[in-house]
């Protein structure tokens, strides 16, 4: 792909251009999903990490693993239980007798792209062992401090119908996902595709071309990082944090955390589109899945509904 350490027309074409590949592949398995898999790539190249509720059967796991191959990525799945333990996820040291010595066995967390699968049915003490490895790219175990792989992202699922033995995420680990996006069904035309057996999903994903390496979504990371943010951006984001604080509608408004993810997603979400700057519209783009998880109804400290969430946020001018 184009070298992107500098921002020029032509590097910005070239990488726009493979952006397109990617989803054209990644839509190729996961059909039907273009927005969502522009989110997931968004999330990704802002140096996040995604939270993917929806029922079983949708295409969370496919999703999460085909974005990895078509990265180029080491992917690992972890299937979240209530008998798990922290160990099971980060690893553990395990006396060799030969050596006579404890001898630390990596988790599957040391990888790149980490699946935690139904991340909701483990108990908070499993759950929160997620949270440095999240928040600082490292794990600490028998006071000794191990770094993960770069890029490290995590993309956790849960099923928000079925809540019976599940322990909902505190708010403070809802935190660490920059984004939350919902699959939903296919449309009548993928799912037709999907049921008429003209190609299948194993196939599909076997063949899968790597489109990056490592070392481009690192260097794409540290480029999203330099995309431009004029004053009207970031008046426009300062009237957005102000509207959720205001008490009307949200029990409490968006922290300066929330309002630093909008920065990096909005700036990824105008990375990906060809531009070297942001715009209050790329910060629409990406509103509901940066903020969705983070507010609750100052009535009843309910999730509030995405297409209620938008009516609201429609009151901030645009400028």
């Amino acid at each position: 792909m184009p070298d992107p350490s500098i921002f020029t027309g032509d590097t910005l074409m070239g990488m726009q251009s493979q952006f397109e590949t990617i989803v054209d592949q990644v839509g190729q398995v996961v059909l039907g999903k273009e927005v969502q898999i522009r989110m997931a790539l968004t999330c990704l190249f802002a140096g996040g990490h995604l939270l993917i509720e929806d029922i079983p059967g949708i295409g969370k796991t496919t999703l999460a693993k085909v974005l990895s191959r078509c990265m180029g990525l080491k992917f690992r799945r972890v299937q979240f239980t209530s008998d798990m333990l922290p160990g099971d996820i980060l690893g553990s040291s395990i006396f060799d007798q030969n050596t006579g010595a404890f001898v630390f066995h990596p988790g599957p967390v040391f990888t790149q792209v980490l699946l935690a699968d139904e991340i909701n049915r483990a108990t908070p003490k499993t759950q929160s062992a997620l949270l440095e490895a999240m928040e600082e790219g490292q794990v600490t175990s028998d006071g000794k401090t191990r770094e993960l792989s770069a890029p490290f992202f995590v993309i956790a699922t849960q099923n928000p119908m079925e809540l019976s033995g599940t322990f909902p995420l505190p708010e403070s680990q809802l935190d660490r996902f920059l984004m939350r996006i919902e699959l939903g069904y296919p449309d009548r035309e993928a799912e037709r595709r999907l049921l008429g057996g003209d190609r299948t999903q194993g196939p599909a994903l076997k063949d899968m071309k790597r489109c990056l390496s490592p070392e481009d979504v690192l260097a794409l990371q540290k480029q999203v990082d330099q995309v431009h943010v004029a004053d009207a951006f970031l008046n426009y984001l300062q009237d957005l944090l102000d509207f959720s604080r205001n008490g009307r509608h949200f029990h409490m408004g968006l922290s300066p955390r929330a309002g630093l993810a909008l920065v990096h997603a909005a700036r990824s979400w105008a990375f990906i589109s060809g531009r070297d700057y942001a715009l209050p519209e790329d910060i629409q783009a990406v509103l509901i899945s940066v903020v969705g998880h983070r507010l609750r109804s100052r009535d009843d400290l309910a999730e509030i509904p995405a297409q209620r969430l938008e009516t609201l946020f429609q009151e901030v001018a645009i400028p």
